[in-house]
């Protein structure tokens, strides 16, 4: 692809991510910076949907059930998020007794999905528009941890033109093609503790990439579904710049920059069990290889200043970690519906290189949702309730070694979250 043709296309998917994803502070509700929630009826059902997989959404959580889909049906939704993290400094440091808050706590996040089938052919086609990963963190300048973070932010939109194929009668496999753009924001002080001059390293950057996800859904019997599908990861070559500030020390200078980061393959399978067609019990296991993050390195053009490396790594040594979900929903006369959920999200940052813009701990999110067939229209409103329990962080070690004057474990301490998410879809048969 020719350079002003990838420029272009970094354009068209940045405005593309700004319009869809405009307003999104704080979405992290996934271990690491997965956003979890893509519908609103499977948020219902903690997110367990993979071997049910019944409306255009299985775009992302299983593609081989848009074969189950007739003509052309579009679904589009919305989440809405009000997300808490907080930090409480351990005994005898700075700010000891305080609870600290992120600055903004509210996010908006759409999705938008298409698919096409027809009765006389085996294949069905869909199109996803939604957000997989998100982040937003900015925590005030005197946690006592600002030289190891103050800011993270990412932006991630993908595209994903998926097709399935009905092989045999209750059994589909499918594929799909996943376009990713994401812009990244890292931003941390120079030294502990605030100053009345400005003192910060900061690191912008965007990139596409391409990979693909893979799905399979096979009716046992009449009672028993299994679904599965697997994300491939993706590599993103950030390019944008650095910007370092520390006067009188160091004059405001920004250099050309660039950090490759690998975000992770994602794996889920499931089992519906539908003992009559009033109930379906679902359960889902979700695996993420985090570990393929392990030391990212910021690439400057040149050394920016003095102290500053020109290659500055940032050590992160993620963990693979599951979500256990589970989610029953019964249905009514009259196209109504009820479901419930549970999911288990275990943590996947280690305390070792522990960073508070990401702020990962084992959660616990619960879910209740209403939803109706309409004929040709269908709708479904989900309330979702999230905790983390306290987490203590001992013996960190700060992931850059950027900053100076990093008191040693600058991001130990107790940190939990509360979460309140609201998600509406809404679709259409045509």
């Amino acid at each position: 692809m020719g350079t002003s043709r990838l420029v272009n296309l970094n354009r068209a998917l940045g405005a593309l991510a700004a319009a869809s994803l405009a307003g999104c502070p704080g979405l992290v509700q996934g271990n690491g910076f997965r956003l979890l929630s893509q519908d609103a009826f499977a948020a219902a059902r903690g997110e367990a949907f993979a071997a049910t997989a019944d409306n255009p959404s299985a775009i992302h959580y299983n593609p081989a059930g848009i074969t189950q889909l007739d003509g052309h049906q579009v679904r589009g939704g919305v989440y809405g998020l009000y997300f808490d993290p907080t930090f409480r400094p351990p005994a005898g440091a700075s700010g000891a007794g305080r609870t600290y808050h992120i600055d903004e706590q509210y996010a908006v996040a759409p999705q938008l999905y298409y698919t096409y089938g027809n009765s006389d052919l085996p294949f069905t086609v869909g199109l996803g528009v939604y957000s997989p990963h998100g982040a937003a963190v900015r925590w005030p300048q005197d946690t006592g941890f600002r030289a190891v973070a103050t800011e993270g932010e990412l932006t991630y939109i993908r595209i994903n033109p998926v097709i399935a194929w009905e092989a045999a009668p209750g059994l589909s496999v499918a594929g799909g093609v996943m376009i990713d753009y994401a812009e990244v924001v890292l931003q941390q002080g120079l030294l502990r503790n605030e100053g009345r001059i400005p003192d910060f390293y900061r690191f912008e950057g965007d990139d596409i990439a391409v990979g693909f996800n893979l799905g399979i859904l096979w009716e046992q019997s009449e009672t028993i579904t299994l679904g599965a599908t697997l994300r491939s990861g993706t590599t993103l070559g950030f390019n944008g710049r650095t910007s370092i500030d520390q006067r009188p020390f160091i004059r405001p200078n920004s250099v050309p920059a660039s950090a490759e980061f690998e975000f992770p393959l994602t794996a889920v399978a499931g089992i519906s069990y539908r003992p009559n067609p009033c109930w379906n019990f679902e359960f889902n296991a979700d695996w993420t290889d985090w570990s393929q993050i392990g030391t990212v390195t910021i690439r400057q053009a040149e050394r920016p200043a003095f102290a500053v490396p020109e290659n500055v790594p940032v050590e992160l040594e993620w963990k693979d970690s599951w979500v256990l979900k589970f989610g029953a929903t019964r249905y009514f006369d009259g196209g109504w519906r009820a479901s419930a959920g549970y999911a288990f999200n275990e943590n996947s940052v280690p305390d070792g290189f522990y960073s508070p813009t990401v702020a990962d701990l084992d959660r616990h999110i619960v879910s209740i949702g209403l939803g109706r067939d309409c004929g040709d229209c269908t709708f479904d409103v989900t309330y979702q309730f999230g905790y983390g329990p306290d987490r203590d962080v001992s013996r960190s070690t700060s992931p850059s070694a950027v900053a100076r004057f990093v008191s040693p474990n600058a991001a130990d301490g107790t940190y939990d979250f509360v979460s309140h998410g609201l998600l509406v879809s809404f679709g259409k048969r045509f």
